[in-house]
């Protein structure tokens, strides 16, 4: 093999952001973490990260975790387990904890690492990259690092080029003709001050603005000092404008998809769009695949359906159905004679026993799936759920956010949260 002229993966540790509350993607994080949401039936957000950082080559992955955690640490240590043939590889989690310095839980995104520092100095690295748990994108960060070794750089920010329509919610940064950043704006508002923000450097044409992708490559001491230096809380609103002013700081320009999931909205169109014949992200590209827990869950059965378009994941059952633009998690139980139209079902956790469904019959509630003769439109269904017979569940018509007594409305969507029941014949 021949050897690498710039920065080796060999040389990194990567280190995933999985502690925020994510409010924005309520109900799907009442009662996990953001990471942890599944998504494209079979698969969670943190895969994505974990699975960039291994198809890269960089094998030692530190999961910083907080908020409703549990889920999101059951799937990684029942998902990811490295053996000898994997030298030096290990995803560590590193949970938020009391200390001798302190007791509070991370502030936010730069203090969750610089509360890691302690652990990540246990492993030699030249270089600390640092990822988001709930993003939709794919990258080669060997890319990334032969850049920013190669021009010298301290700190490194993955950019995505946008036009004037998209910067006013994003960080924007400015770079030179050398892709050195000179300026950073956090979601600017102000015509004049966004017309100011036009990098300098060869940009597609109509998307001038380069904005933040959150994920970072810092050099090993560059990222104690921005962090020892400045007591600020975030990476975009604290440390990267002050570091802009005392370190180099390089963009690496990214054009390609990217969605940050951070709302209802964005997870449920990038969920549908899987559903493209040519989608913007792939779950299925082979030279570069997307990991998750193995289950060993049998084949699918479906029997008589109509199927427009559709994911069905392992483990399910579904009869004489018709599924128009439906994504379907493992293990779901759809009855007869069902129409599921442009939702997500996200299956459930287990199988129900004969024994289980004798006592369902007894407390006089559905099993888990959906029942027969039901209507579902519009909607993001959680696992577990259990919805009766001739239940109607459309987001037509409905407006602003509810919050009913089972279900919510975010985004005009209509969501089900984890576990709840919906009784035969409700129209919701």
């Amino acid at each position: 093999m021949t050897p690498r002229t710039s920065g080796h993966p060999d040389q990194v540790i990567t280190v995933i952001l999985g502690g925020g509350e994510g409010n924005r993607l309520f109900p799907l994080t009442q009662e996990r973490a953001k990471p942890a949401v599944p998504i494209a039936g079979k698969y969670r957000l943190v895969d994505i990260p974990i699975s960039l950082s291994l198809n890269s080559g960089i094998k030692r992955i530190f999961l910083l975790t907080q908020y409703l955690s549990s889920s999101l640490h059951r799937h990684v240590q029942q998902s990811y387990r490295f053996d000898d043939f994997i030298p030096r590889g290990f995803i560590e989690i590193v949970a938020a904890q009391k200390t001798r310095e302190g007791t509070s839980w991370y502030q936010g995104t730069a203090d969750a690492v610089r509360q890691g520092l302690i652990h990540f100095d246990n492993h030699p690295h030249e270089h600390v990259l640092i990822l988001s748990g709930d993003q939709l994108y794919r990258m080669d960060f060997r890319e990334m690092l032969d850049q920013h070794v190669t021009s010298g750089s301290d700190i490194t920010i993955a950019t995505l080029p946008v036009d004037a329509g998209s910067a006013p919610s994003l960080g924007i940064l400015k770079a030179d003709g050398t892709r050195r950043i000179t300026e950073f704006v956090e979601k600017p508002k102000d015509p004049a001050v966004l017309a100011k923000m036009e990098s300098k450097s060869a940009m597609p044409k109509g998307r001038p603005f380069l904005a933040s992708m959150g994920i970072y490559i810092f050099n090993r001491d560059a990222l104690r000092q921005c962090l020892d230096g400045n007591d600020g809380k975030d990476f975009g609103k604290n440390i990267l404008p002050a570091a802009i002013q005392t370190k180099k700081v390089s963009a690496y320009i990214h054009d390609g998809y990217w969605e940050d999931i951070g709302t209802i909205g964005a997870f449920y169109r990038a969920n549908l769009d899987l559903l493209a014949r040519e989608p913007k992200f792939d779950f299925g590209l082979g030279t570069a695949p997307i990991y998750t827990r193995a289950r060993f869950l049998p084949g699918s059965v479906v029997e008589q359906c109509q199927v427009k378009r559709a994911i069905v994941s392992d483990g399910c059952t579904i009869l004489q159905s018709v599924l128009d633009h439906a994504v379907i998690g493992i293990r779901s139980r759809i009855g007869e004679n069902c129409q599921i139209r442009r939702s997500i079902l996200m299956g459930a956790d287990y199988f129900e026993t004969p024994a289980q469904r004798k006592d369902n019959l007894k407390r006089k509630r559905p099993d888990i799936g959906i029942a027969e003769g039901t209507v579902i439109e519009d909607a993001i269904v959680d696992k577990n759920v259990r919805i009766g017979k001739n239940v109607v569940i459309r987001a037509s018509g409905k407006s602003g956010d509810v919050d009913g007594a089972n279900f919510f409305v975010r985004d005009g969507i209509v969501i089900i949260p984890k576990g709840a029941t919906v009784p035969d014949g409700s129209v919701i």
